[in-house]
């Protein structure tokens, strides 16, 4: 028995722990924004606003760096490329971030702006389109356990 694991196991940990948090930020979040969304008063959209500011910087955004990054690493340890799992993975990777990058942030700066407003009405349509998107997200973050769990043609 060896008290040092081996990179790969460090490399598997980071993975796993990277996605775990990330999944797991994600459906939180989406939980909260539709409890937000679904609310007759303008406070837990003001609430969730100002918590998207710590949240997305300090959370989100390095769980999928490190999911990729500790994923990238491993697949090149592993000459896995070339596997439609290892394949179907990265895709499904880089949905999540396009959707993420891309729409969420626009949603998430339209709610911002309408809340400073005190334009309840567009805050709760922009956190609708934020919810979807997370909604979107949590699926392809879902699917992407699956495979790395089942790993399809692997």
């Amino acid at each position: 028995m060896t008290t040092i694991a081996a990179l790969r196991d460090w490399l598997l940990l980071g993975h796993i722990a990277g996605a775990m948090v990330w999944f797991g930020g994600v459906l939180l979040l989406l939980a909260l924004g539709v409890r937000a969304v679904s609310a007759d008063r303008p406070e837990p959209a003001a609430e969730l606003v100002g918590a998207l500011r710590g949240v997305g910087p300090t959370v989100l955004a390095p769980a999928p760096v490190l999911v990729i990054a500790c994923g990238v690493w491993l697949a090149v340890d592993e000459d896995a490329f070339s596997q439609l799992w290892v394949q179907l993975g990265l895709g499904l990777f880089a949905a999540a971030f396009v959707v993420g990058a891309a729409h969420q942030s626009r949603a998430a700066i339209v709610a911002e702006r309408a809340v400073r407003r005190g334009d309840h009405a567009e805050a709760a349509r922009a956190l609708t389109r934020w919810a979807w998107g997370m909604g979107l997200i949590t699926a392809l973050l879902a699917v992407a356990t699956w495979d790395m769990v089942f790993r399809p043609g692997g």
